[in-house]
């Protein structure tokens, strides 16, 4: 073979072998469907939403889940206008974070109309969701207590459906590690709330801090876990206490729609925190999103 022939061969290789890696550098970085619970960024929060919701953004999270709604607001930011930032810069309103406790027969009518005002809000903000984050002390204490709650719950949802929204329950590590008359207050829950009206938002790490398996319950329940919370205190990966691409694997018998970033506390500042998750989320091949 010719001296000048090899040469060329070697040239084209080399050229090839640039084009490549030139194609392969400017792929964009992959950008799941992933939203961030805004109680990660809560101390940005106090000082300055307008900032806050603008470097959520630019870390690439899809949607967000509000952590405060007060008297018809969130964040302190009448519907419409949350709704307008979110939305200019390209941030949805996915779902939001509630708390009321169950009414008795002194302040029911009175409970039910603060509903009424809390769905109407989340329609004008834009959300599919609301999400109750924890229940009252009577819950944990008596069964009696805990019916209650279902009842209530299956009552909300059923005003939810009614407006286009639908209603869950966040868990915290109490609803598995918390027994009454031998049954955990997770599956009482589950087994007597409606489906139809009332779905699950499954904080994995929550529940795994409570000692149970996220696959027991998909596989018990499958379906019922509409929303994830995609938590393990830290950020995500930080503290290899969830096997992620084993809950992932589940995901489709979960009902799994959307999944949710949530940061607790950090290694860095809190928004460094979040990116680190979303990051680890979006280079994990496993974590695939349903939408």
């Amino acid at each position: 073979m010719k001296k000048s022939y090899l040469i060329s061969i070697l040239l084209t290789i080399a050229f090839t072998g640039l084009l490549l890696l030139t194609f392969v550098s400017c792929k964009k970085p992959v950008s799941k469907n992933i939203g961030l619970q805004l109680y990660s960024v809560r101390d940005s929060l106090q000082n300055d939403v307008p900032g806050a919701i603008k470097k959520i953004a630019a870390m690439g999270y899809k949607f967000v889940e509000s952590s405060s709604y007060v008297n018809g607001k969130f964040h302190g930011m009448e519907p419409a206008a949350f709704r307008q930032l979110c939305e200019s810069h390209n941030l949805s309103i996915l779902s939001s974070h509630v708390n009321h406790p169950a009414p008795d027969s002194s302040n029911y009518e009175e409970t039910m109309a603060w509903w009424d005002q809390c769905i109407d809000a989340h329609i004008a903000v834009g959300a599919k969701y609301i999400v109750q984050s924890s229940m009252g002390r009577p819950a944990y204490e008596s069964i009696q207590g805990l019916k209650k709650y279902c009842d209530y719950f299956n009552e909300v949802g059923a005003k939810c459906n009614a407006k286009g929204i639908r209603f869950g329950y966040h868990n915290h590590d109490r609803e598995v590690s918390t027994k009454l008359d031998s049954v955990t207050i997770y599956d009482y829950m589950l087994q007597n709330t409606d489906p139809a009206k009332v779905f699950f938002q499954m904080d994995i790490g929550h529940l795994i801090d409570g000692g149970a398996d996220p696959l027991y319950y998909f596989n018990k329940y499958p379906g019922r876990f509409e929303l994830w919370h995609i938590a393990e205190t830290y950020e995500i990966g930080s503290t290899k206490k969830v096997d992620w691409k084993a809950v992932w694997a589940a995901a489709p018998i979960s009902g799994m729609q959307y999944g949710i970033v949530e940061v607790e506390r950090y290694h860095f500042d809190e928004f460094t925190s979040c990116k680190v998750s979303l990051d680890t989320l979006n280079a994990a091949p496993y974590v695939v999103m349903p939408r």
